[in-house]
């Protein structure tokens, strides 16, 4: 068996002139990545941001606490609840089904030298204050890099006691009790 080496056939593609310019490709990528930022969040009178939708395409209808979202979903109110008092921080990601939301970093607008991210996990289909976990995480800004710093004490309680509340006022507008 002798082997040949592979020539490609000809193509009909022009040649001498190529579709795009060569700078045109960059000038497209920084433009499509660009058009994906979006605008700085809005600040109240007391400097806090303004609570936004950034899951426009998530289920957010609180359809009864015994009622999954999905076949193994958590419950419905907490979720609502959970997702309503994060608003102010930007999502990196939300799972109904699992029960999980993970902010992204969040600078008060406050205090530029820290920044706090947020997990919390929806952990059962009753409203109970034990079926939310929240953890929380705290930057500083010192010598040029972010370090790892504890939180106050009462922080996770209070982020806690706030989803609960919510998740409770969600269920008693819906007529359930």
């Amino acid at each position: 068996m002798t082997l040949r080496p592979f020539h490609p056939a000809p193509s009909a593609a022009p040649t001498g002139r190529a579709l795009l310019p060569r700078t045109a490709l960059p000038a497209l990528l920084a433009a499509s990545l660009l058009a994906g930022c979006g605008s700085a969040p809005q600040h109240d009178k007391s400097g806090l941001a303004v609570p936004q939708n950034r899951l426009l395409k998530e289920d957010r209808g609180a359809n009864g606490g015994s009622t999954p979202l999905e076949s193994n979903g958590v419950n419905a109110f907490l979720w609502r609840g959970a997702l309503d008092t994060l608003s102010f921080m930007p999502f990196a990601s939300a799972d109904a089904v699992a029960g999980v939301i993970l902010t992204d970093w969040y600078t008060p607008p406050a205090t530029k030298d820290e920044r706090f991210k947020i997990t919390c996990f929806i952990l059962s289909r009753s409203l109970r204050s034990d079926a939310v976990r929240v953890s929380v995480f705290r930057q500083a800004y010192e010598d040029g890099q972010w370090v790892d710093t504890p939180v106050a004490a009462n922080t996770v309680s209070d982020i806690t006691a706030r989803i609960l509340t919510r998740a409770r006022q969600l269920r008693t507008d819906s007529g359930q009790h």
